[in-house]
């Protein structure tokens, strides 16, 4: 079964944002940025762009997709 990993939980921690701060930030609530984190959700399109300007990175180098 095939995955999509994400580094965002790293790359956040580099950053030195909290959860919240980042949630803020992309226009979610923090339980959405755990759930991202974990794996538990993917998020949109719209959502990964967000994501990628926040840490000002291509959406390739955040998101990977595993099989």
């Amino acid at each position: 079964m095939a995955a999509l990993e994400n580094s965002i939980r790293e790359l956040r921690k580099q950053r030195g944002l909290t959860q919240e701060e980042f949630a803020v930030k992309i226009g979610v609530t923090r339980q959405t940025v755990i759930a991202i984190e974990k794996g538990g959700y993917v998020p949109s399109l719209e959502l990964a762009y967000k994501i990628a300007r926040v840490f000002n990175k291509h959406i390739e180098k955040i998101f990977t997709f595993a099989e």
